[in-house]
């Protein structure tokens, strides 16, 4: 039988958690365990498979119920079945050590002997005889063992039934070749399903926080683990450390650095690393081990699977996942899906860094918004003061009888250009107003109808003087708009104004109100001499003017369609530009019904 002995305490205990999942499997193991019962005459037999921590763990017994429920899952170190090899004789497939050549003094107990007495014969079988057939591949690794015991005619077998045996033995060494093959297609399916899983969630989030909030249970599930935690590093210092619960996981300064240089290790070597008593990892001293072994033991786990995390050659963290005494140990297959998902998550580490510093540079550019926004009004406010005083003082000088004609001139221009500063003055104000978000729109029903007749009737002087035509095409009945009708008034003046300012002698220029849906559409479309596509980019910029010089000969402060842009987006609504250069410009204002 495969038996367990109390030597085996020193290099771990034996456990009993199988982590056997292929029903199919199992069962043709089970299978060829009942035929060795029931057909090659002996009452109990157990197959075992090697697994990747170097034991054996049973898998399949029959004959018995009590031997089966004190072997089912038993997990015996491999270099102890060598060492009962080493004592065995050569039955082909089999190796047989007969109980003579155990050694009492080593103090060897067997974790389950069946209690027969031997008979009175010189080839009776004695209760401690051990009958089994290791099972290799062919390349010549050990996959399994066969174990019988309990003959039925109490008697050691003889040729005839070895030969039996044998037979019986290459059949298990088959299925449980095929068992194995099964069990490791099923482990990569289901930990690229975990990584799918991970990927998909981590790819989602842009916060960190909630990148290991939401791989949590796909981590856990995963990779079966009882516990998590991924520690990332910064350029400044170690970082931050993040639990599957949210729970803070101390580590001490000594284990925080011996983490981050074994992490930059195993990332330079691309693998992931277990750590667990007997196993060692070339990036980390005995010294640290021990240490890293008693903090593990400290928070009651048996192994852990110590992953890097990064992009490129960068190593920007690890992951960590823990297992309990009695769990099953990690796997290659495991090692590698944990590797693979140590790049997802490191990429998904750099996609959050990213968007955090975007974030926190978004926020400094609305901070200097905001104060450029206040600073504007602020010297707005104070040259309008002194301009209402010195615009004052012109009008009273021009009343003035004793001026001479040279004097009235200079004093025209001066007044001439304090207007031209009062509007650059008005135009900074209204800009911060409307860019002010404590100051919201209050939204009415406004009719734009009446505000296009009221632009129209203002322009229509200036446009006659050039030589425009301004049409309007305008429906019978009201056409509301939610908003602020001063805000919305500026907005329909500005493009109108515009259209007529850039629109040559003999042009048009057409003003158009219409329902889309659930929006009010303001088009304002002219002959003018266009916009490029560049500039086109550029509209709405503060004090952007054109790069034609045919426009930028057209007075103006650049701030128009900036306070027209920034009402219309406080009001909900978008504005839409068409226009190429000699072939005139489309604008059209979309703004909420009312």
């Amino acid at each position: 039988m495969s038996r367990e002995t109390s030597s085996a305490s020193t290099t771990g205990t034996v456990s009993r958690a199988s982590s056997w999942s292929d029903a199919p499997s199992r069962d043709a193991l089970q299978l060829i365990a009942e035929g060795v019962t029931k057909v090659a005459g002996f009452g109990i037999a157990a197959i075992s498979v090697a697994r990747s921590d170097g034991k054996l763990e049973v898998m399949a017994v029959a004959g018995s119920d009590e031997a089966r429920d004190s072997l089912q899952g038993r997990r015996t170190p491999l270099d102890q079945l060598s060492r009962e090899i080493e004592k065995a004789d050569d039955w082909g497939l089999f190796r047989f050590v007969p109980h003579e050549r155990l050694d009492p003094s080593a103090g060897e107990q067997w974790g389950w002997v069946p209690d027969i007495e031997p008979i009175d014969d010189p080839d009776a079988w004695h209760p401690l005889d051990l009958l089994l057939a290791p099972l290799y591949d062919d390349e010549g690794q050990l996959r399994g063992t066969l174990a019988i015991d309990l003959p039925v005619d109490a008697r050691r077998p003889g040729e005839p039934a070895r030969a039996v045996l044998n037979t019986y033995a290459e059949q298990a060494r088959q299925a449980v070749i095929v068992a194995l093959e099964r069990e490791q297609l099923a482990e990569q399916v289901r930990m690229a399903e975990a990584a799918r899983s991970i990927v998909r969630r981590a790819s989602a989030q842009l916060s960190f926080e909630r990148i290991v909030a939401d791989s949590r249970d796909a981590l856990l599930e995963g990779f079966r683990a009882s516990g998590m935690w991924l520690q990332t590093f910064e350029q400044d210092g170690h970082g931050e450390i993040y639990t599957a619960d949210g729970r803070d996981v101390v580590l001490a300064s000594e284990l925080i650095d011996i983490a981050e240089s074994a992490a930059h290790a195993a990332w330079e070597q691309q693998v992931a690393v277990v750590f667990a008593p007997g196993r060692a990892f070339e990036a980390v001293t005995e010294e640290q081990g021990r240490q890293v072994l008693e903090f593990m033991h400290s928070i009651e786990v048996e192994t852990l699977l110590f992953t890097p995390l990064g992009a490129g050659p960068e190593c920007l963290g690890n992951l960590v996942l823990t297992r309990v005494k009695g769990a099953p140990g990690w796997t290659e297959s495991e090692a590698t899906a944990a590797l693979d998902i140590g790049h997802d998550l490191g990429r998904a580490i750099l996609n959050a860094r990213t968007f955090e510093r975007e974030h926190q540079l978004v926020e400094e550019l609305q901070e200097l918004d905001t104060y450029k926004g206040q600073l504007i009004a602020t010297v707005a406010h104070e040259l309008k003061n002194p301009l209402t005083s010195v615009m004052g003082h012109l009008e009273m000088l021009e009343s003035s009888p004793d001026l001479s004609g040279m004097a009235s001139t200079s004093l025209q221009a001066m007044e001439r250009g304090a207007r031209r500063m009062v509007r650059v003055i008005d135009d900074l104000l209204l800009l911060s107003k409307v860019g002010d978000a404590e100051n919201p729109v209050i939204p009415v029903p406004v009719d734009l109808r009446r505000i296009v007749d009221d632009v129209v009737d203002l322009i229509a002087v200036p446009a006659e003087q050039k030589g425009v035509t301004v049409r309007v095409e305008v429906p019978d009945e009201k056409v509301l708009a939610l908003g602020d009708a001063t805000e919305l008034d500026r907005v329909c003046a500005n493009l109108v104004s515009n259209a007529v300012k850039y629109t040559g002698e003999g042009g048009t220029v057409t003003v158009g109100l219409g329902r889309d849906g659930d929006e009010v559409v303001l088009t304002v479309a002219d002959e003018g001499i266009g916009i490029s596509a560049e500039d086109v980019a550029k509209l709405g910029t503060e004090f952007f003017r054109s790069s034609n010089p045919a426009a930028v000969a057209q007075p103006g402060t650049g701030l128009g369609l900036a306070i027209a842009r920034r009402v219309v987006a406080r009001h909900g609504g978008r504005m839409a530009v068409r226009s190429a250069l000699g072939e005139g410009s489309i604008f059209q204002v979309f703004l909420p019904a009312g």
